[in-house]
């Protein structure tokens, strides 16, 4: 059995859009660009048509992939998960015991990342270090640049 995959409902639906996006819009279109690339004649030296063909496959493969990824989804209710600890969905405001600089930090499964806005893996060294802890206390974290020391300032989920 395939590992399950714990997404947020804004999650899954975002994974949803991006299968429903590729399969209508941009699956018709390499078939199109693959009807006309076939019209030109003589496939064996037509660069449009096997440009198109390996747009096909990247395509098809992302489609699969997404249909796996919906497939295994479990849908988390983050309005029920308690804020008494560090769990998924959780904002975590941590103060840089170095230079007192704070962060705050959303705790979220791999596919719903986005380090731009500082939501972090679970599974990333900071994500994991912060998993189950509370406010208060203390946390040392390996990063590639060294070592990191926070304190848990506050725990919310909005």
């Amino acid at each position: 059995m395939r590992e399950p995959i714990y997404i947020s409902k804004e999650g899954r639906l975002k994974l949803e859009a991006q299968l429903k996006q590729l399969k209508y819009e941009e699956r018709p279109k390499i078939i199109a660009e693959i009807k006309r690339a076939m019209e030109m004649g003589d496939l064996s030296e037509n660069a449009e048509y096997h440009a198109a063909k390996e747009a096909q496959t990247h395509i098809e493969r992302k489609i699969a992939e997404l249909q796996d990824k919906l497939s295994r989804v479990r849908e988390i209710d983050t309005e029920n998960i308690p804020d008494d600890k560090v769990y998924l969905f959780a904002k975590v405001l941590v103060k840089d015991l170095d230079d007192e600089e704070e962060i705050l930090y959303t705790v979220a499964p791999p596919d719903e990342v986005d380090v731009d806005n500082d939501i972090i893996s679970v599974k990333s060294p900071i994500g994991a270090a912060l998993l189950g802890k509370e406010v208060g206390d203390t946390v040392e974290v390996e990063i590639p640049a060294g070592k990191i020391k926070f304190e848990i300032l506050k725990i919310s989920r909005e």
